[in-house]
């Protein structure tokens, strides 16, 4: 079987150099002249463990293809994936599907012969049936389906995701298109991983719905977390508490800076909008929304209300910038809001990241010349008064604090992922902060 990836981001690369690892021809397809130049030599834009040597071993196989052409990659193709950016549109937090509609136009002009057009970029209910639409326009003689089949991959394990995932969701409306997408994901019916075929807007839905219900698990405990401080409870019993109940689940009770990324942001907010267009609010979804920006806006409070008041400069260093470890993204990490808030209040800001600081010179290039960009954690700690986990990087989780101890001027860490034993840290001659857990 051969398919086609319109984009080659990070759903599309991943998703693309995954089936070809299945066996399929996969031709991946961009109009970036460069970057498609740097994907055949097998250098990747993106940092996802596993991903690099995949795609060079499917590239030396010749199963896994990078071409700028559309026309020349639709020869054969049996399925055609759109996995192009839906960023949220500026202005009214709708998602930008003018990338889709973009692409659904091309495959429009230069397809000749069946195939299905299959939505894998997270887009609202409804624009399985807009590209379907388009299509039909621009060619209203040609057979073809539009299936939507949204992924569900984790930054930092998207490859075993792909591989191993929990359920797969394709919503289709003609036996066809099920049969040929069906026999596309015919390796994990080895593995029995649940195939859920359902209509077009029904898939569409899922994916949204997921996200914001793991968005809200994240904002309840961050919230519970608040309460805890406030009682001298402890969050980290509490989240064990009610996640050993079958019907809750241990998952996404870990309390932070407030969630980030490529998907809980925008996919939350697009929700919301699509529920007002259709008169049927999410209120729920809604406070989580208001509630992740508030979060992470506060976060500097956290930090500035501990250090002391004098007419002296103050250096705060942070340890991880990226909105959660195994990834360099950057897309609307707590890091984005912290900084410059720091920044603003005249604060001396010490960074490192294990991957992602040439992400973060970009997100931050308003500040970049403000911030000093350390090699280490340990050249971060220099002269700190206050040291700062915002990213649970595994690189952190043992620092060595004798060591520690020698660069920082004040023995002080604010941990805002909760990766140190309190007790322990304290024995060391840390003053220690955490989220939820001010009565350890």
């Amino acid at each position: 079987m051969k398919i086609t990836v319109v984009g080659t981001g990070y759903v599309g690369l991943v998703s693309g150099t995954c089936f070809a690892e299945f066996g399929v021809t996969v031709v991946c397809v961009d109009n970036n002249k460069e970057k498609i130049k740097k994907l055949k030599k097998g250098i990747i834009p993106i940092f996802e463990p596993g991903l690099k040597d995949l795609v060079k071993k499917n590239l030396k196989e010749k199963r896994l293809f990078f071409q700028t052409s559309l026309s020349e990659s639709l020869r054969d193709s049996e399925a055609i994936f759109i996995a192009v950016g839906t960023p949220s549109r500026r202005g009214d937090g709708h998602a930008d599907l003018s990338y889709v509609y973009s692409a659904a136009k091309n495959i429009a002009k230069n397809l000749n012969k069946y195939a299905v057009i299959v939505n894998k970029s997270t887009v609202p209910i409804g624009t399985g049936k807009k590209v379907f639409d388009i299509i039909k326009k621009i060619k209203p003689e040609l057979e073809f389906d539009v299936a939507s089949n949204p992924e569900f991959l984790r930054e930092g394990s998207a490859i075993n995701d792909f591989m191993r995932p929990d359920r797969v969701v394709i919503g289709c409306e003609t036996k066809r298109a099920k049969d040929i997408l069906k026999e596309l994901y015919r390796p994990l019916y080895l593995l029995e991983t649940p195939i859920l075929f359902t209509k077009r807007e029904t898939a569409e839905l899922i994916k949204y719905a997921a996200n914001s219900f793991l968005a809200t698990k994240i904002t309840f405990i961050n919230e519970i977390a608040d309460l805890c401080e406030k009682v001298g409870a402890n969050v980290s019993d509490v989240s064990t508490g009610i996640g050993l109940d079958g019907r809750i689940g241990k998952k996404f009770l870990h309390p932070g800076p407030g969630y980030g990324g490529s998907c809980f942001p925008k996919d939350t907010l697009a929700l919301v909008k699509t529920a007002q267009d259709y008169k049927s609010p999410l209120s729920l979804i809604e406070h989580v929304v208001e509630s992740n920006k508030k979060r992470k806006r506060s976060m500097y409070k956290r930090i500035t209300n501990i250090i002391p008041r004098d007419k002296k400069k103050k250096t705060i260093s942070v340890l991880g910038l990226t909105f959660k470890p195994n990834t360099d993204d950057m897309r609307d990490s707590p890091s984005l809001d912290i900084i410059p808030a720091l920044i603003k209040q005249n604060y001396e800001v010490r960074v490192f990241d294990p991957e992602g600081m040439e992400e973060a010179k970009k997100s931050l290039i308003k500040y970049k010349s403000k911030i000093i960009w350390c090699k280490n954690a340990y050249e971060a700690a220099l002269n700190a008064d206050v040291l700062v986990i915002l990213t649970e990087w595994n690189e952190f989780r043992a620092l060595d604090l004798k060591k520690l101890k020698k660069f920082l001027k004040r023995n002080v860490i604010v941990d805002l992922r909760n990766i140190y034993n309190p007790i322990e840290i304290r024995e060391n001659g840390f003053e220690y902060y955490s989220v939820g857990r001010v009565s350890l």
